[in-house]
């Protein structure tokens, strides 16, 4: 059987706890999965759709993660089948004994932001010897494995295993046919989803739409998340007088966010690093690449994993403004988007979960 112990998890929405679903829902075809999660608003609802088994972790957080130190350590003194505990975070081993640990094979991701410590800093001893009780460390980008040795991390413990993606059809038909309705008048359309930071270089993006108007009068930007950058975009949109051009969508259901993800031309999200903040890997551009969709990326962060440059989309530099209108400039003339379009289909096809939990368990 497999325990994972995670502080990230749905009902909870991220990045990382659909990584964890992720990985729950395809280690369960190669065995028992037993999952300790933090609990979180409507968790038992959500619990009971799934088909293994979660145990939730309630109150303080600072007390919850001893709580689910001593129940995991319970569990696994009745269990004599254990094959490997994976878990999230560095922090979700962290009051696991040493003793315990070196008995059971540990595997532990790294996604970038929270292993981007100042050597010698309280946090940075406790993240090294947190990940030093792991049997394997699992990067999510070569970007994150090559952070990771600069931070003193130990390289011989350190895989890359890239997240994976479903193929499944996730959209339903009333949504796909509501946004070929909403889009039918535009072109091109552009997409971001993301959460609203400023590392998402959104605010240059949207310089680059208003130069790109002048070619494509009929060109729409949407932008899906919420975030901290919410009003300053905003306030940028009205100063540019792109108010007919661009739409913001808070919050929508998962299934009309891939049909309009499906039904755009272009993702863009030329993500940049913001001191310790920075894209380890960046999902969504294997959900663009899945719907045939190719992608701007910034190179700074993991986004070359996904993106083969030039070939299945492009990388560019975030910070500055001029490459991503270079960029779009380039994915447009003579529909070249349509050529990388498909190439990123075919190569996201590499990256299902099946295919990275079979890497997964080839290290235990």
């Amino acid at each position: 059987m497999f325990l994972i112990t995670t502080r990230n998890f749905p009902p909870d929405v991220g990045g990382m706890q659909f990584l964890m679903l992720g990985v729950a829902k395809a280690l369960v075809r190669h065995g028992p999965v037993k999952v300790y999660a933090d609990d979180f608003k409507n968790s038992d609802n959500f619990d009971k759709s799934l088909g293994f088994s979660v145990e939730r972790i309630k109150g303080i957080k600072f007390l919850a993660k001893y709580r689910k130190a001593t129940q995991i350590q319970n569990f696994i003194s009745s269990k004599n089948d254990l094959r490997a505990i994976i878990s999230d975070h560095w922090k979700s081993i962290e009051k696991l004994p040493i003793n315990f640990c070196n008995k059971n094979k540990i595997l532990c991701f790294i996604h970038g932001k929270e292993i981007n410590h100042n050597i010698g800093t309280h946090i940075h001893t406790r993240m090294i010897k947190s990940l030093d009780k792991s049997f394997k460390i699992i990067a999510n980008s070569n970007f994150t494995k090559n952070l990771a040795i600069e931070k003193n991390i130990s390289p011989n413990k350190i895989h890359v295993i890239n997240p994976g993606i479903e193929f499944k059809n996730d959209i339903e038909n009333k949504d796909l046919e509501m946004a070929k309705k909403n889009l039918k008048d535009f072109f091109p359309v552009i997409i971001t989803i993301s959460r609203l930071e400023p590392r998402k270089s959104i605010d240059k993006v949207l310089l680059s739409i208003k130069n790109l108007k002048s070619n494509y009068d009929k060109l729409k930007y949407i932008i899906i998340g919420d975030g901290e950058e919410y009003k300053n975009l905003n306030e940028i949109v009205h100063n540019l007088k792109l108010n007919d051009s661009v739409e913001f969508i808070r919050n929508t259901s998962q299934s009309y966010k891939n049909a309009l993800l499906k039904s755009s031309n272009i993702f863009v999200m030329p993500s940049v690093q913001d001191g310790r903040s920075v894209e380890g890997f960046g999902i969504v551009f294997l959900e663009a690449a899945k719907f045939g969709v190719p992608s701007i990326g910034g190179i700074q962060g993991g986004a070359s994993d996904i993106i083969q440059n030039g070939k299945s989309g492009l990388l560019c530099d975030g910070s500055q403004q001029s490459e991503i209108y270079k960029a779009l400039l380039r994915m447009l003339k003579n529909k070249d988007y349509v050529e990388m379009g498909k190439h990123a289909e075919n190569f996201s096809k590499d990256f299902s979960w099946e295919n990275q939990i079979k890497k997964l368990i080839k290290l235990i």
